[in-house]
């Protein structure tokens, strides 16, 4: 039985031969390399947060708070890193966060493919955005025998958002993430002094463009004037007016698990599950929308024990292997990645991606083994706050 650490003895065997990986195995080289791939615009897209981004930084930093008591003797040659998550047994608790320009980080301009597939050949699971280069339809097909979730952005249109429901439901997605903190853009200095903003050149549009509640909105078909269907995307993209009331709407559309991303604080925990969600996202979207907020690791204690048996994803400021563990030792069922596997896909497309993955389950799962932690139900508690 191979542990997912197993990926280090590869690649050293490949030196042997005289074989060097092409891809990076840090967060700082595999940002500066990407920077260069993906060009000026879009590497700030994505690079880029909030205000000052000093929320986006302590989202890394305040990892620096944790540390891991080790333990020996603990038998620790095989590790299991599986986990369960809204009715799903998954392999690990490794997730793709959604990312809105995912498709056109990749150098042939369909990035949700090449992600998809990854997840296909690591058992990764992609959160698809409802924001892609392909329909949703297409990225799910390239998943294989992984499953898939499918994120939504809840436009003002009611009847596009049940549209959109219904179709991943159709094409075989396995849960539905609703985000809740970007009914707007934040303030985001980066694309304000660029003038960029991908979407509103009709990037990433594919799930509107290719739906037929939204293309009815329009006077010609997207492909005849793709400005009008920008706009059109702009005036109906958020809902700024959504509510908890609006909650049991939401549930009524679909029999998928339902997962709400963006809560942090416990008594949001405690009134989505009273409202049947299934499993609380806890995140501050990587410091891209608000600015001067607390860092996601130092909430996740507080709604890990609000959720009680209810599972947790976390993600914000994960760069490392390291930050995937201390995640899990705090309580969360799975940790979603988001900026490390989108520099992979700019740097080498579907196997850059699949680099990224295999290196951050590496790294989590060789440190499990070498601190006594060989399973997830032993890592849960381990975790001790150094400034204290």
């Amino acid at each position: 039985m191979s542990n997912y650490g197993d990926y280090q003895l590869e690649l050293y065997l490949q030196g042997l031969g005289g074989v060097r990986s092409p891809h990076p195995m840090d967060f700082q080289e595999l940002e500066r390399r990407a920077c260069a791939a993906l060009g000026s615009e879009l590497f700030a897209y994505v690079a880029g947060g909030a205000g000052d981004e000093h929320t986006q930084r302590l989202n890394v930093s305040a990892f620096e708070r944790w540390g891991l008591a080790p333990r020996m003797l603990r038998g620790a040659e095989q590790r299991d890193l599986s986990t369960r998550l809204a009715g799903l047994s998954l392999p690990s608790p490794l997730l793709m966060a959604p990312i809105g320009v995912l498709g056109i980080c990749a150098a042939d301009g369909h990035g949700d493919l090449a992600c998809a597939r990854a997840g296909a050949l690591t058992g990764v699971p992609l959160i698809a955005s409802t924001l892609s280069a392909d329909p949703l339809e297409d990225v799910i097909a390239q998943a294989g025998q992984t499953p898939a979730l499918f994120q939504l952005y809840t436009p003002n249109d009611r009847e596009l958002a049940e549209s959109f429901v219904r179709r991943a439901e159709r094409a075989g997605y396995s849960a539905l993430v609703v985000t809740l903190d970007t009914f707007t853009p934040g303030w985001r200095p980066r694309d304000l002094s660029l003038g960029s903003f991908p979407q509103l050149r009709g990037h990433c549009l594919a799930n509107y463009f290719s739906d037929p509640v939204f293309t009815a909105r329009l006077e010609r078909p997207p492909e005849e004037d793709p400005r009008a269907a920008a706009i059109q995307w702009a005036l109906c993209f958020g809902d700024p007016r959504l509510s908890w009331a609006d909650l049991p709407w939401l549930r009524s559309l679909t029999q998928l698990p339902l997962i709400l991303k963006g809560i942090g604080h416990p008594q949001d925990v405690r009134r989505a599950i009273d409202a049947g969600v299934d499993a609380i996202y806890c995140s501050t979207h990587g410091g891209r929308q608000a600015n001067g907020g607390l860092a996601a690791i130092e909430l996740l204690a507080g709604v890990v024990s609000a959720a009680g048996e209810t599972p947790v994803i976390f993600d914000s400021g994960v760069r490392g292997g390291e930050h995937v563990v201390k995640a899990l030792a705090m309580g969360a069922s799975a940790v979603a990645i988001g900026r490390p596997y989108v520099y992979g896909l700019a740097l080498g497309g579907e196997q850059g991606v699949v680099h990224v993955l295999r290196w951050l389950l590496a790294e989590a799962d060789l440190l499990m083994a070498i601190d006594g932690y060989p399973t997830l139900a032993e890592l849960r508690g381990a975790l001790v706050d150094r400034l204290r």
